[in-house]
């Protein structure tokens, strides 16, 4: 399914006919990309819904288990908080893949969906529906590369995912974080994200701060990487030497003298005191 036949089963939902549907027959749509819906918006429509009406009916498929939401799910819950027993409905003859993509179509365009709910509704798309990057894509009308970039952002620890979300931040605040991840393990890159969150939080960072400010974490711990590697190529220096001093002490013993060493380390280095007594 392509954009023109997206656009094609819109037109022709839009000149069916309206049905009165028992509420409790019908059930959300699997792949609806969007989780969080807004209490207080909620309760706003579905006092206005008891006031006017529903002005824009719902739209559903005819499955097994009875009507499966396609379009409409934010008007469903309201209508179910308004108390209503029927909802203004029109009954579409389409498969489930296009149901999923009219589903992301609808939130795309009403600009529902938060980047990493879109996100997340492509991979559930791309994966259920056996589809490639271009194939889904194509299908949305959008370019490839939009659709990688959004994929990208779920490799982002789910709490950085929490927290970009909450915080209200951008989508390319989002993408730069993707560079705190090189070089660290995930504990200490969900970490070091932490922090620059708080710090973009607490400062207003822009986008080009919030990278100067990973580049800047970055080069400081590749500095301290290097600084703990030659500390302990020096110690390994360090205990080859004392190895050999601890074999010439045993020598003058074993040729009677009475002999002995000692090593005091200090953060500039050791000293080594060697003693013979004769």
């Amino acid at each position: 399914m392509n954009t023109a036949e997206v656009l094609d089963i819109v037109q022709e939902i839009e000149d069916q006919q309206v049905y009165n549907l028992p509420v409790d027959m019908i059930y959300p749509n699997p792949f609806q990309p969007r989780r969080f819906f807004d209490p207080t918006a909620l309760v706003d429509l579905a006092t206005s819904i008891k006031q006017y009406g529903l002005v824009q009916p719902i739209c559903v498929r005819i499955t097994e288990q009875g009507y499966e939401l396609v379009a409409g799910e934010r008007r469903l819950r309201a209508s179910k908080l308004a108390d209503l027993s029927t909802i203004r409905a029109i009954v579409v003859d389409i498969s489930e893949e296009e149901s999923a993509i009219l589903a992301m179509v609808e939130n795309m365009q009403r600009q529902n969906l938060n980047y990493i709910e879109e996100a997340e509704g492509y991979y559930q798309l791309i994966s259920y529906h056996n589809l490639t990057q271009e194939d889904l894509a194509r299908r949305l009308g959008r370019n490839q590369s939009t659709v990688a970039n959004k994929l990208r952002l779920l490799k982002l620890p789910p709490k950085i995912k929490r927290l970009l979300v909450e915080h209200d931040l951008s989508e390319r605040h989002a993408r730069a974080l993707l560079l705190a991840q090189r070089g660290r393990n995930c504990a200490e890159a969900e970490h070091v994200m932490v922090e620059i969150i708080e710090r973009i939080v607490d400062e207003g960072l822009t986008v080009l701060k919030t990278e100067e400010l990973i580049d800047k974490i970055s080069r400081q711990s590749r500095k301290k990487a290097s600084s703990k590697a030659n500390i302990k190529t020096y110690v390994r220096d360090v205990r080859i030497f004392t190895n050999t001093i601890r074999q010439a002490v045993g020598v003058m013993r074993d040729s009677g003298f009475d002999a002995d060493y000692d090593v005091e380390e200090s953060a500039d280095g050791c000293v080594i005191t060697v003693l013979v007594k004769y």
